[in-house]
């Protein structure tokens, strides 16, 4: 561990990497006067990739492995790292990265979706670790704490987000799977003591059985339980809603997360895919397979991919692939403009994202007109789905929520140590063929077993026993802190969920609970309960596992405050370190695609404010630097003045973009820094800053806004080039002289 109190900040990809350019120069003007280290470890995309293959690259273009190091770190009592959204890349933006890289001189190999042979199987599995949600994982050694922080609650009341008018007429329903999907299948057992478990696939039509992954660590006291999609049951669903939804004249939509659930979803989404395109598939199997198209990686890959063939071959398909979509219910669109549909492409609609989008615009999503309309939002395994349809109900029977009223649903959520799903990518399987999947532990004993078709999507998670003590007691500590009811969203029905539940109860009764409403309800039943509370300006707290945190903590917040890239988000680390997350939003390509085209960047760094002011507050606590206090009590004095003199990014070119809302952060800290007198050193030393920033507000403002409206180039999209981006990012010279002028 470094000796000096450091923070660690770190380098992540598309709209967030681009504010870094702008941003950490302020911090560093902020920090060093107080003694305080900021580094920065690269843990983008490409730096990912490049980290993988460091062996084959030359001396001079080896990328540490930053995420590992980082990993690493969060076990230790003082790390303190502030994680910005990064991508989670599906296979496409996967193969787009590999491409810039090689175009830099990168000698990657290229990405092989079905290799065949050792070296390209090496290949595909250093690419695969890259794929996805592989970066929360490493890093969230810890239980998560999510909330809109008061400034935010209090900006959104004054100044309330447009909602979208709900009709008790309106059509718009959650579609899910009533049998033979995740939920009805799931199987689980707590471990009695520790040891290693098996996973075999036994062959229905005999043979020895095929080890698909050994020597699993399993403690003592961990939940570990296993589960499978039915395919055909999904199949069959699929053709069912979509004669629904053409019945009903619904837009339809699928709604899953192949970010995070990178192995099951994607293949979840292919057969989406090919059940929407019908026959289309059969009559162009030959062409289709010439091509290579793989359906889970969604429309987008067959059009790329038509390129490749002559022109009139290529103008058939198309044309045929037109009269398929025609003879279904319209889709709904990520892009009515450029035609950009919702099985496009896996990554571009992601459910927690999406269903509240649907919601806040009153049941409604894009059609191919540009104009919106009421949906069918199918969501196959039903294990989450009925909450968005509580959302839908209460919404459709009550109209839509009041910003100005609502009270919050903050969220308490079981994530350390990979828990739950999104720790299942390792032990996530395509079924091979008919016949059982096993799971034995090191004697011998059967702790899961499924019979199996072929094509099916099973998986297993472990949930240790620590990280849930760790779960309960947090929950205890924000339901004593907040004196709101802290509710958890477990369903004694679900295998999995009755198993935490008796451990909840037994971790219950080891905390001080007195004067506290502690309950565990269903998460119907307790999604109804919030929504009643927050109609009627009272705030609960949610306490889930896993998944429903992350979407939970998109669904209130985008109702809340209108966006989930806002939230405060903590995560007290098991062994006593801190790690601050910039919000629950994505990476925002649409903005980056925005900045190259109009030199304009709407990216709003609110979520870096607090979670640095947070991280400051954690630095204060456990190294006893006075100086980090009071730099983050006066960071929550600035933005609140932000927040109240409206200085957040606007949207369209003229107004105030990304880099001029530093600019004001960097102002408003500098004044309230001056203003405070528990450290006259900083009192001084930022005085002098506030009164040059304050003198040369105009003349920088104004070299800020001259640079809009042109092209941007970058140099590249996932990794830019450091001079050109830094230049793009700080085009002022006033306030760049000042600003490094201050570190001294």
């Amino acid at each position: 561990m470094p000796t000096k109190p450091t923070i660690i900040y770190t380098k992540t990809d598309e709209a967030p990497l681009l504010a870094t350019y702008s941003f950490l120069p302020v911090i560093a003007a902020f920090t060093q006067p107080a003694g305080i280290e900021v580094e920065m470890r690269d843990i983008s995309l490409a730096g990912r990739l490049l980290a993988s293959f460091a062996d084959l690259l030359p001396a001079e273009q080896k990328t540490a492995d930053a995420l590992a190091e980082l990993g690493a770190l969060t076990l230790q009592p003082g790390a303190n790292i502030i994680k910005l959204p990064n991508i989670s890349a599906s296979v496409p933006q996967l193969k787009a990265a590999i491409a810039e890289l090689q175009s830099q001189g990168f000698a990657l190999p290229d990405y092989p979706e079905a290799p065949a042979n050792g070296p390209e199987q090496d290949t595909k599995a250093r690419y695969d670790k890259v794929k996805g949600s592989a970066v929360n994982p490493v890093l969230r050694e810890g239980n998560s704490d999510r909330r809109a922080p008061k400034a935010i609650k209090d900006y959104a009341r004054k100044h309330p987000h447009k909602m979208g008018a709900w009709s008790p007429d309106s059509k718009t329903r959650v579609a899910t799977m009533d049998t033979n999907d995740f939920f009805a299948n799931e199987q689980a057992a707590t471990i009695p003591s520790a040891t290693t478990a098996t996973i075999e696939f036994l062959p229905a039509a005999g043979g020895s059985p095929v080890v698909l992954k050994k020597g699993i660590k399993l403690e003592t006291g961990e939940v570990f339980d296993a589960t499978f999609m039915n395919t055909r049951a999904l199949v069959a669903f699929l053709e069912k809603q979509l004669a629904a939804a053409a019945e009903l004249g619904l837009l339809f939509s699928l709604h899953l997360k192949a970010t995070m659930m990178k192995v099951s979803d994607p293949v979840l989404f292919g057969h989406a895919v090919k059940v929407f395109l019908g026959d289309f598939i059969r009559t162009q199997a030959a062409t289709l397979d010439q091509l290579g198209v793989d359906f889970n990686n969604g429309l987008g890959d067959l059009l790329a991919k038509a390129g490749q063939l002559p022109a009139a071959e290529k103008a058939a398909l198309e044309a045929g692939l037109q009269a398929a979509l025609a003879a279904r219910p319209p889709l709904a669109m990520v892009n009515s403009d450029k035609g950009i549909t919702n099985l496009h492409v896996p990554s571009d609609v992601i459910v927690d994202a999406s269903m509240p989008a649907m919601i806040r615009e009153g049941g409604k999503m894009w059609n191919a007109e540009g104009g919106t309309q009421d949906t069918l939002a199918v969501i196959p395994d039903s294990s989450y789905a009925p909450v968005y349809q509580a959302v839908i109900d209460f919404c459709r029977r009550n109209g839509a929520l009041d910003p100005v009223k609502m009270g919050s649903v903050p969220n308490v959520g079981l994530m350390a140590q990979k828990a739950e799903e999104y720790g299942s990518h390792d032990k996530t399987f395509e079924v091979p063929g008919d016949g059982i999947i096993r799971v034995t532990d090191a004697g011998g004993k059967v702790l899961t077993e499924h019979k199996v078709e072929s094509g099916d999507v099973w998986r297993a998670c472990q949930t240790k026993d620590p990280a849930v003590r760790d779960w309960v007691r947090l929950a205890v500590k924000r339901a004593r802190t907040s004196s709101a009811p802290a509710v958890f969203w477990l369903d004694e029905r679900r295998a999995h969920d009755a198993e935490l539940i008796a451990k909840v109860q037994a971790y219950l009764r080891e905390e001080d609970t007195s004067g506290l409403d502690l309950r565990i309800l269903p998460p119907c039943e307790a999604c109804r309960f919030s929504l009643e509370r927050i109609a009627e300006g009272k705030d609960t707290i949610s306490v889930t596992g896993n998944v429903l945190r992350d979407y939970l903590t998109d669904l209130f917040p985008i109702l809340e405050v209108g966006t989930s890239a806002k939230m405060l988000s903590i995560v007290p680390l098991m062994n006593g370190g801190g790690l601050f997350e910039t919000g629950a939003g994505g990476s925002a390509p649409k903005h980056v695609q925005q900045f190259t085209k109009e030199n304009y960047l709407r990216w709003d760094s609110l979520g870096e404010f607090f979670a640095l002011a947070a991280s400051f507050e954690h630095l204060a606590e456990v190294t006893g630097n006075r100086q980090a206090k009071v730099l983050a009590d006066t960071l929550d004095t600035a933005t609140a003045k932000f927040l109240e003199e409206n200085k957040s990014p606007g949207r369209k070119l003229g107004t105030l973009d990304n880099r001029g809302s530093h600019f004001y952060l960097a102002l408003f800290w500098a004044q309230a820094l001056a203003g405070q007198t528990d450290d006259l050193a900083l009192q001084k030393h930022f005085a002098a800053l506030a009164g040059e920033l304050a003198s040369h507000e105009k003349q920088i403002t104004d070299e800020l806004a001259a640079v809009q409206g042109e092209a941007v180039d970058l140099g590249g999209y996932f990794r830019p080039d450091e001079a050109k981006a830094s230049a793009a990012m700080r085009p002022s010279s006033t306030f760049n002289r000042i600003i490094d002028a201050a570190r001294t």
